[in-house]
């Protein structure tokens, strides 16, 4: 297993948790287990804005905690044109391509 991809720095985040890989992976299988993307979509499609920013909130914290670093910078991308009232259409769209791209590295961990 890699300790850093174009994903994820696994090294980052072992020294934030104290260095237990079994508490990383079971970290990131509850990620992996959790429903991200669809409330986002439909809080930005019936216009809460509150709600999607909380939701972007969220997985922002949750993505620098466990060093999902491209996934932490889409989520800070996303939640600032959110935050602003700018087309985030792109945003969104790319922060779903690096949600699937980083599940995808999450799976080759866990």
């Amino acid at each position: 297993m890699a300790e850093f991809t174009q994903y994820i720095n696994v090294n980052e985040a072992l020294k934030r948790i104290g260095g237990s890989m079994d508490l990383y992976k079971r970290l990131l299988t509850q990620f992996s287990n959790g429903d991200y993307i669809e409330p986002l979509e439909l809080a930005l499609s019936s216009g809460d804005s509150e709600e999607a920013s909380r939701r972007i909130h969220s997985l922002k914290g949750v993505c620098a905690n466990l060093s999902l670093i491209r996934l932490t910078a889409a989520s800070v991308d996303l939640e600032n044109l959110i935050h602003d009232g700018a087309d985030y259409t792109e945003s969104l769209a790319e922060l779903k391509e690096i949600f699937t791209e980083t599940s995808a590295q999450i799976s080759e961990i866990i």
